[in-house]
């Protein structure tokens, strides 16, 4: 059969979705991630982008990326194996460190990357991983990369982690991995549970924190600091392209674990490194959240009064405590038209429809910055309320 028998199917589903006008994706924006950009020359307001603490268009993350493209060049030209590690590397990765509070820190190009180049290292044909069903594409391509036996178990329910975990043969290594938050429902793990019946079992904990980092915890430093469990946690995963303003990702943990990743993971050792203005521009980020706590307060207060509002309109949410507010509009088809409408009206947000949500439960998935007014929110909800009326989602 013809390799590219599939294509020709699956593009004319692709087309009728276009040929509506109401096709979402790979929408051209002309301006810089904000609270407000510009979409075929109108300003719209921006309610679909994880760039939470408003970091992207700072004039420090913006000089500090321009500063390093004139002394380190465009790029790096090798891998951090061999030619690629410049000393901004280095420095990120300390200060990433100490605001983490771990004994070592390494980077990887993409956040993706981060996930395929720590488990597949950590995780091989002998070992056994378990999951929450809800966890990221990214690990599920690091588990498949890893040859591990894969578990996964129902979301955020521990009574099945527990009987996956019972019917693993203890000489087996175990890797409990979870998202710390999220990222279509904006819930959070169950973290105090997974450390528990980690211990009870001998297994080992990691957290995809891509959407914690700069949104949860006190000082921002994400799921495992909201929780007080910053000491047990084996391994924290994150990305710099959310609340960092960058492009890359991290893994933290012991040194011992970060020296073994450095030197077997595939991944990290046959990618380029990271360019020199996502360094620079990720540590200045990272400075600003270390010295400006106040931004993380300020991003739960928009998004606190953001979920109230809609609440009181009696718009249909998934209930979470972060920034990411879901809205149900349960149908593929009124998921596209909302999206569309709603562009029309100036508010920008994402569809989220199957398989990455059930059969049914389609969304708007919304997500907010710290630097969002209450007048945009009250304009936001004003127009959510009048499309979901209009097409009868309840």
């Amino acid at each position: 059969m013809d390799l590219f028998k599939k294509i020709e199917p699956y593009l004319e589903h692709v087309q009728n979705v276009k040929d509506q006008g109401i096709y979402p994706y790979f929408q051209a924006l002309e301006s810089g991630q904000d609270t407000e950009m510009i979409f075929n020359g109108k300003k719209i307001l921006m309610l679909g982008s994880n760039n939470y603490l408003g970091l992207t268009s700072h004039p420090d993350v913006i000089n500090a990326a321009v500063e390093a493209v004139k002394k380190y060049g465009s790029g790096c030209s090798g891998s951090r194996f061999l030619n690629g590690t410049l000393d901004i590397h280095v420095k990120l990765e300390e200060e990433l460190r100490d605001f983490l509070k771990k004994e070592a820190v390494m980077t990887f190009s993409t956040g993706f990357q981060s996930n395929l180049g720590i488990i597949s290292a950590i995780c091989g044909r002998n070992d056994v991983i378990i999951g929450d069903k809800e966890n990221h594409a990214s690990i599920y391509d690091a588990c498949r990369l890893s040859y591990a036996k894969l578990l996964r178990y129902e979301h955020n329910d521990m009574e099945d982690l527990e009987r996956q975990l019972k019917s693993v043969d203890q000489n087996k290594g175990i890797l409990i991995v979870t998202d710390g938050v999220f990222s279509m429902s904006g819930d959070i793990c169950n973290l105090p549970e997974i450390v528990r019946l980690a211990k009870k079992y001998g297994a080992r904990v990691m957290v995809d924190d891509a959407h914690g980092l700069g949104v949860l915890g006190k000082h921002g430093r994400g799921t495992a600091e909201y929780f007080g469990l910053e000491d047990e946690v084996d391994i924290y995963m994150g990305t710099f392209s959310k609340s960092l303003a960058s492009l890359g990702g991290y893994l933290a943990s012991t040194k011992e674990v970060v020296e073994y990743v450095k030197h077997v993971s595939r991944p990290f050792i046959f990618s380029a490194a990271i360019t020199p203005a996502s360094v620079a521009s990720a540590r200045a980020s990272l400075k600003i959240l270390s010295e400006q706590p106040e931004r993380v307060k300020a991003l739960h207060d928009i998004s606190s009064y953001m979920r109230e509002g809609l609440k009181k309109l009696g718009v249909n949410i998934i209930e979470s405590k972060t920034p990411i507010i879901p809205i149900y509009t349960y149908e593929d088809d009124k998921t596209f038209i909302a999206c569309k409408m709603l562009i029309e009206r100036g508010v920008y947000v994402n569809p989220v429809i199957s398989p990455a949500t059930p059969v049914g439960q389609s969304l708007l998935r919304t997500s907010y910055t710290a630097t969002h007014t209450k007048e945009q929110m009250d304009y936001a909800m004003k127009q959510i309320k009048e499309v979901l009326d209009i097409l009868d989602v309840k």
